[in-house]
């Protein structure tokens, strides 16, 4: 049984809860469940699938009960499997997101917004790592010298590139570079260069606002089935890290909810 469900008479996230989780407001949770409004964007119903945890079959028939054309065949998968949501959640000691083909932060637990900020302050159409890494404006927590910020850059190029070779008809791919090279002069000139760039650190530094400089090991796990890949930070036993990290999960978010997060 989740955290805080133990006393009510009706199983299940109250709205307050599915929104928040969702990254959507109540206002358009209450809309939905009343059936008025504006049809909901697929975005929104995949961030309430995920939030919801529903299995193939289940979200389907959300997207059509909405009015909406379910996840096809070539397109990016933007639902995260209720067994990788469970094992975000078992990941209780360790910073853990899940990241979509085109590098979309799709969920993450409380120790990542602890280390990193709070993900659900993006909007929904931003909270993207590659957006963030050229058009983003607000600082993130992850500390990279010149040559890392580059490589980091020609990596995140070539990631979409790829991701585009794969997926030549999701729409919101396509939306995404065609952003990118309109409004970023750099990802233009590295998308022009057809440049490579291979990501070469397995550790990553991040500045945090209350525990300094961290130097933490970062590990990509694939899921290959949906082409989504679980990102998790983790520090050597007895490190000093190790215990910045274990006071983050016995304080979590209580002192850090208002700064922009950075994968």
């Amino acid at each position: 049984m989740r955290p805080g469900l133990a006393h009510r008479r009706v199983p299940g996230l109250r709205r307050e809860e599915l929104a928040r989780a969702a990254g959507v407001s109540v206002d358009c949770v209450v809309r939905l469940e009343q059936g008025r409004g504006p049809h909901p964007s697929t975005a929104v119903l995949a961030a309430l699938a995920r939030a919801l945890r529903l299995n193939d079959e289940d979200r389907t028939l959300l997207f059509q009960l909405a009015g909406a054309a379910p996840p096809q065949e070539g397109r990016i998968d933007m639902v995260v499997r209720p067994s990788v949501l469970r094992l975000l959640d078992r990941m209780a000691d360790l910073p853990a997101l899940v990241l979509s083909a085109k590098a979309d932060v799709l969920a993450w637990n409380p120790m990542a917004t602890a280390l990193l900020g709070d993900f659900s302050a993006w909007p929904p159409a931003q909270r993207n790592i590659i957006w963030q890494r050229f058009l983003g404006t607000e600082p993130g927590r992850v500390a990279m010298t010149p040559a890392e910020a580059e490589n980091a850059a020609a990596f995140s190029v070539a990631g979409l590139r790829g991701a585009r070779a794969r997926y030549p008809d999701d729409p919101g791919l396509l939306r995404l570079v065609s952003e990118l090279r309109s409004r970023s002069p750099r990802f233009e000139q590295l998308w022009t260069a057809r440049r490579s760039g291979q990501w070469r650190s397995a550790t990553k530094t991040i500045e945090h606002p209350d525990l300094g400089t961290l130097r933490l090991d970062c590990d990509t796990l694939l899921v290959p089935d949906t082409d989504q890949a679980v990102v998790v930070y983790s520090a050597a036993p007895g490190s000093r890290e190790a215990t910045a990290l274990e006071l983050l999960r016995v304080t979590g978010t209580q002192q850090f909810t208002a700064t922009e997060p950075s994968g």
